[in-house]
């Protein structure tokens, strides 16, 4: 069973940055596509940035491309979302994943593995 925990939420104003962390536990990840989804209030879990297991491949939500970069430490067990130029909508809770492929997964129903998540509020 691979255990995720998410950790680097906070609150934030407009234009800042967090660094948000997804340590796992049970597994190692180095064979697991990674994925980060985030979900505000009233809304459904939407994808955000994904990284293939090697870490040579990354795909972006188009609402977050050129602001945040998800990366990947095998050897920390590790993976990670920049998030900078930080705007009032991206505020949600956000979601560490992990599915066991080779591709890059994109839907939420591809990623058996969730986090608990971590709070994102970024204020205007």
């Amino acid at each position: 069973q691979v255990q995720l925990v998410e950790s680097g939420g906070g609150l934030v104003q407009a234009g800042g940055s967090l660094r948000l962390s997804c340590a796992a536990a049970g597994r190692t990840l180095s064979s697991y596509c990674m994925g980060w989804f985030r979900q505000a209030p009233g809304k459904e879990r939407e994808f955000v940035a994904a990284i293939g297991w090697s870490g040579g491949n990354t795909y972006y939500a188009d609402s977050v491309k050129g602001r945040f970069t998800i990366s990947r430490d095998n050897a920390k067990n590790t993976v990670y979302l920049q998030m900078n130029s930080l705007k009032p909508e991206d505020t949600a809770l956000y979601y560490c994943a992990a599915a066991l492929t080779q591709r890059v997964a994109v839907r939420t129903y591809e990623y058996p593995h969730w986090g608990q998540g971590t709070q994102v509020t970024v204020s205007s």
